[in-house]
């Protein structure tokens, strides 16, 4: 599915609190549903529909294995698509962070930037939506930053 034509542009507090709305969401892989269940894909496609009343692209099915070494960038690839990409070191609240466990692997975690130091995400370990400090550990694993779209 294509984004639509005409978007709103959503401030950064309304997207912070629409992620943060989400918080206690328990986790369940590929699905994007509030207070239901939702996975770190889901959690962006469900602030989509929030913000701008349609579906973001739906993806084909995917993994649960963060691990897995597929070699294709799918998960930036799709932000790509469908977000602006913005410089690494220059998120903000509202932006959304895709992640890469190792240097060699394709990214596979994305959440919600609501400060500098602290963002939303639906984390397997975790076993529900949370707010997680953007220590060292997460910082270095940053692969891409994006910003919703303007209309």
């Amino acid at each position: 599915m294509k984004v639509a034509e005409t978007l709103k542009q959503p401030g950064a507090d309304e997207i912070v609190a629409e992620a943060l709305s989400w918080l206690g969401t328990p986790y369940r892989h590929q699905a994007s549903s509030k207070g239901v269940g939702c996975d770190c894909l889901g959690l962006i496609r469900g602030v989509w529909r929030s913000l701008y009343g349609n579906e973001l692209e739906v993806p084909g099915d995917y993994a649960p294995d963060w691990a897995e070494a597929g070699g294709e960038e799918q998960l930036l690839l799709g932000a790509a698509r469908n977000l602006e990409p913005k410089p690494l070191d220059a998120f903000c609240a509202g932006d959304v962070l895709i992640f890469r466990w190792r240097p060699h692997l394709p990214a596979k975690h994305a959440g919600i930037a609501v400060s500098q130091s602290h963002f939303i995400h639906a984390y397997q370990g975790g076993g529900l939506v949370l707010k997680s400090a953007l220590v060292p550990q997460w910082r270095r694993r940053l692969a891409g930053v994006f910003v919703f779209p303007n209309s």
